[in-house]
């Protein structure tokens, strides 16, 4: 076995598991982590390919960019769960 070979099975496993969670994770701030996760890993099948280029433009446009439009998404659409428990208890 060749290491090329090791690192591609490394990664698809990495790939396969952060993508199961981004669908299987309840919480939108943690699923929006393992969908960097899963982007990211991504980027080193291109680095593998020898197309660095496409490995940075991977990592800039959609790590960079889209992961912090949704996180900031989750950001601003959550809402407080303590003003609901709070709400329940008093009445």
């Amino acid at each position: 076995m060749t290491y090329d070979l090791i690192a591609f099975a490394l990664f698809a496993f990495v790939t396969l598991a952060s993508a199961l969670g981004v669908v299987l994770l309840r919480d939108p701030w943690h699923s929006a982590l393992m969908l960097g996760v899963t982007l990211l890993s991504v980027a080193v099948y291109y680095v593998m390919l020898a197309a660095e280029f496409v490995a940075m433009m991977q990592i800039l446009v959609y790590v960079g960019g889209v992961l912090i439009l949704i996180t900031f998404a989750v950001m601003l659409t959550q809402r407080e769960e303590t003003d609901e428990v709070d709400e329940v208890a008093q009445t």
